[in-house]
Formats: structure tokens, sequence, C-alpha cells
């Protein structure tokens, strides 16, 4: 019965939008953007980087609808060397956009990566996907556009509480510039699957609580117990959203916001209205830490560890 149960849930869940909530649910209007604004263009290079022996390093990229962010990983001492975040004008100009990135435009990665952030995707449980009906399973969700494909990816942890398959949508231009510079061994995947893939790798005994992403008007919540029970991104664009979709998942899935811990991740500060109205409702809201396992050369001290979780995950996508 909790199998089946869990099929339900997360067949029906990781779509983009808003849901009805509880009656009871009031929040104060916070008219104020949930991520961080806007910055100039970063790129940080270790003084050990070698852009000339890329079959040393693998690369890692996530791309939303405002950004494009890369980081490359020395494979000897699994440690990241390059980071970028870099602006983008939209997922339709990414394919111009990596070609022309110093990174994402050079062939020969030891590994590459690439998610893509705002666009529609949904999760399956692995026994019931077939290999040919992405579209099928796609459908309900999205009317793939003539130029998009609908693609799936694993999560690379085989277990029965998280052989997961994500069913997302792409631009057929992207896929095939990314085969075609970097060969059939790259990789895309949704946003979503590198954050999942992060949490299921180092949560290890954790009790059952619900993890929060947040980044580019986008809010992805995550309950993860004995297994994975949930999993929804959200359409978010000031702090009441925030607040208001963290309570409503915690009160559908039985999470008390005055006793039970909650962790976030992405584009907030601790002073931020966002983080101020969250935890008004939630008593024992936390930031998380960074992906362990993985070393971080000394740039990126500057850089909040709660930051960047999803892109640093992508380490754990194979």
């Amino acid at each position: 019965m909790v199998f089946k149960q869990l099929l339900h849930r997360i067949a029906k869940s990781e779509t983009v939008g808003r849901h009805p909530g509880p009656q009871n649910l009031s929040l104060p209007a916070v008219p104020t953007t949930p991520t961080l604004s806007a910055t100039a263009a970063v790129s940080l290079r270790d003084d050990t980087f070698d852009l000339a022996n890329p079959t040393a390093y693998q690369l890692y990229a996530l791309a939303g609808p405002t950004r494009l962010r890369v980081a490359a990983l020395e494979v000897a001492r699994q440690k990241i060397v390059a980071f970028d975040d870099h602006p983008l004008a939209g997922l339709a100009d990414l394919p111009a956009a990596a070609a022309a990135h110093p990174l994402l435009g050079h062939a020969g990665w030891a590994r590459l990566r690439l998610a893509l952030a705002g666009t529609t995707s949904t999760l399956l449980p692995a026994p019931l996907y077939r290999p040919g009906d992405e579209n099928a399973y796609l459908r309900p969700h999205h009317t793939l556009a003539p130029t998009e494909e609908a693609l799936a990816y694993a999560l690379p942890l085989p277990a029965p509480a998280t052989d997961i398959v994500s069913i997302f949508a792409a631009r057929h231009d992207l896929s095939h510039w990314l085969y075609t510079v970097h060969g059939p061994s790259a990789r895309l995947l949704p946003a979503t699957s590198a954050l999942l893939a992060g949490l299921l790798h180092q949560r290890g005994t954790t009790p059952r609580q619900l993890y929060l992403s947040l980044a580019e008007q986008e809010l992805t919540a995550v309950v993860l117990g004995a297994r994975l029970e949930f999993c929804n991104t959200f359409a978010v664009s000031t702090a009441e959203d925030v607040a208001y979709y963290t309570i409503l998942v915690m009160q559908e899935l039985g999470l008390n916001p005055e006793r039970d811990p909650v962790t976030i991740w992405g584009e907030l500060t601790g002073d931020s209205a966002t983080f101020a109205l969250l935890s008004t409702y939630v008593r024992q809201l936390r930031f998380g830490a960074r992906p362990f396992g993985v070393q971080y050369f000394y740039y990126l001290n500057e850089v909040a560890d709660y930051r960047h979780f999803d892109l640093f995950s992508l380490v754990y996508c194979e």
C-alpha cells in the first residue's frame, strides 16, 4: 500500500504551477521578489585550472530562464576549480550562449552534464517507465512545441526508494548542439534531478523532513523520509508565495511548522524579506550546506554555502 501511494504521489508531482491550498492559510502580502537580484557576470578560476587539458576535468552546467551557471571539477582532487554565473536572455538563447561560453563551448571534457531549470518535467517510478513513451508521459503536463522533444533521465541511485525517472522537455537545437560538440556521453537532465541526486546522496539517516530550493522565480519542495515522498516545483514571485507553498506542503504531508526542521538552499539571504517571513511560520528553518565529498577552491569562500547546491550536485549525476 505504501509503495502504491508513493507511485501515485510521484506520478502527479514535479509540475510547475500554482495549486489551491487550505482555506485557513492566510499570509500577509510581501511584494518582494523571493530571489536575489540579478548581479553582474561572475567568472572565477583556481590558479591550477588548465583549459588546455580538458580531459582532467568534468564540466557541469545549469541553465535557467535568466542565468547560466557552470562549474569545472578537477577529477584527480575531486575539487571545483572553476565557476561561472552569467546572465542568460532565455532558454531559447541557450544553444548560442553555450556555444560562445569559454567552458561550455570547449570540447574534450572527461564528463559533461547540462541541467535545465524553468522547463516542464515530471517524475515517474522506474518500474512504470518504458523507453519510447516519453511524449505520452509528458503530455498531461505540457504540450510540446515543434522545436521541443521529450527526454528521459534516470536518477543514478537505483534502490526501491529512489528508482525514479525524470521526463522533461528540451529544445531540439540544444540537444543537437550538445551531442555534436560534446559527444553521446554528454547528458541533458532537468535541474530537479540534480537537486534530488544531491539530497539522496548526503541525507544519511536524517529523519523525514522538507527540503526547499529557491531560484529564478521557482520554489522546489522535496519531502524525504525512508523514501522520496514528494517533489514539486511551484512558480513564485513574492515572499508570500514562498511561505504559502511551504506551509501548504507541510500541511498536506503531515509536517509540523512549529516542530519539524526545514532546510533551504538557493538565492536568498538571512536578512531577506523571504527568509524573514518564512521563519515566522517555520520555527526550525535553516540554511543547507554544499554537497559533501567535493572540495571547493578558495575563491568560492566568498559565496554562501547554501547557494548553487543544485549546480554542485551535478557531480552525482551519471
